[in-house]
């Protein structure tokens, strides 16, 4: 019977934050942390260094496309050319 430590293993940062996060400024402030997180989570899982994910995605998204916005989610990024 497969067990879900991976699952466990991914989720563990988050839970042990939970309490550091519990008064993070506002309702609204939470949900950006969430998205963030998300995003870093998401970053790690397709293979990437969040660091360099977020920091690329956030240099190109002033000047992306709205109808090319979803090349920048995590499953379908690819590094800008230097």
């Amino acid at each position: 019977m497969p067990g879900n430590n991976h699952l466990e293993r991914q989720i563990k940062p988050w839970a042990m934050g939970r309490k550091a996060w519990l008064f993070c400024g506002s309702e609204l402030a939470g949900q950006r942390a969430a998205i963030v997180m998300s995003l870093v989570q998401s970053a790690k899982l397709n293979g990437h260094d969040p660091w360099a994910y977020l920091r690329d995605v956030l240099a190109r998204l002033p000047t992306q496309l709205n109808s090319r916005i979803d090349e920048l989610l995590p499953h379908r990024w690819t590094p800008a050319a230097n």
